[in-house]
């Protein structure tokens, strides 16, 4: 190995355990003092989303010399095109793994006593659940996961960062063992949708589309309990398939999915983009 070689691997890795020094500050940071005034679930998201920001921002600038935007959030009519892909498709699959069962008779709706649809709500719902979106992929696809593909390459790092997308969410509510597995094969996913269109929009569209039909048909998110309809999904499937208390994502249903999302992704039309960090050094 080249000395030049290993003296960019190590620059590399100390400038990724900076940026995960500063996640894990704004993470411990944010999410205790949102805790006080919006409780777990927008301490989850909002902390998630401000501290990967700061963190992605601080190491684009005091790293790159650029700006957070070339982590792959520049708005581009393509980036148009990729978020709408990836909308259609998490959407898509939340309403295959949902209406499906209700469909065959293996799931129903329920009242909940005293619950009502109210557009507050639901509005509320929305921006925290995009937040969350937003933070989890520009802190697990953002700076950290990009420069690793330089030194890792593209295969190793997608596994590496999505097994430890899964890990990260062990100390969630209710999560089993399928569902950390699904959780894991998620961030295998989203990594392989920002390899196919160079930005985190594709990605941001799969992971927000998800999570906003979940609450919709009265189910947990992650192990999350969101009232927005007044109606909950009542399964008569066991908790293997339908994930649970932990919701879909700990249920086999959801691995089918994943496996049929990823084929959309491979077939898409999406536009490909290239970010600040994986262009040739000759263009930077």
């Amino acid at each position: 190995m080249a000395p030049g070689w290993q003296a960019h691997i190590i620059g590399v890795t100390v400038r990724v355990g900076a940026y995960a020094l500063l996640v894990l500050g704004g993470l411990m940071l944010f999410s205790q003092l949102l805790v006080w005034f919006g409780g777990y679930l927008v301490s989850s998201a909002v902390g998630v989303f401000l501290a990967g920001t700061i963190a992605n921002a601080l190491a684009m600038r005091i790293f790159e010399r650029t700006h957070l935007t070339e982590i792959g959030l520049i708005w581009t009519p393509a980036s148009v095109r990729n978020l709408l892909l990836g909308l259609a498709g998490g959407a898509g699959a939340a309403l295959v793994v949902l209406a499906g069962p209700l469909a065959v008779g293996a799931a129903s709706f329920e009242a909940i006593p005293k619950g009502a649809f109210d557009w507050r709500t639901l509005l509320f719902v929305s921006v925290v659940l995009l937040f969350g979106a937003i933070g989890e992929e520009m802190m697990f696809r953002g700076y950290g996961f990009q420069a690793l593909i330089g030194i890792l390459g593209p295969v190793a790092t997608v596994l590496a960062v999505g097994v430890l997308f899964g890990l990260a969410h062990l100390s969630n509510l209710n999560i089993s063992k399928v569902g950390v597995v699904n959780t894991m094969l998620w961030g295998v996913l989203f990594g392989f949708a920002f390899l196919r269109s160079g930005d985190l929009w594709l990605p941001i569209g799969l992971h927000f589309g998800w999570n906003w039909i979940l609450p919709l048909f009265g189910v947990n998110l992650s192990g999350f309990t969101m009232d927005v309809t007044g109606y909950v999904m009542s399964w008569k499937i066991g908790p293997l398939w339908s994930g649970g208390n932990y919701g879909p994502e700990g249920g086999l249903l959801t691995t089918g999915v994943l496996l049929l999302l990823s084929l959309f992704l491979w077939k898409a039309p999406i536009v490909r983009q290239v970010p600040f960090l994986l262009r040739p050094r000759a263009e930077e």
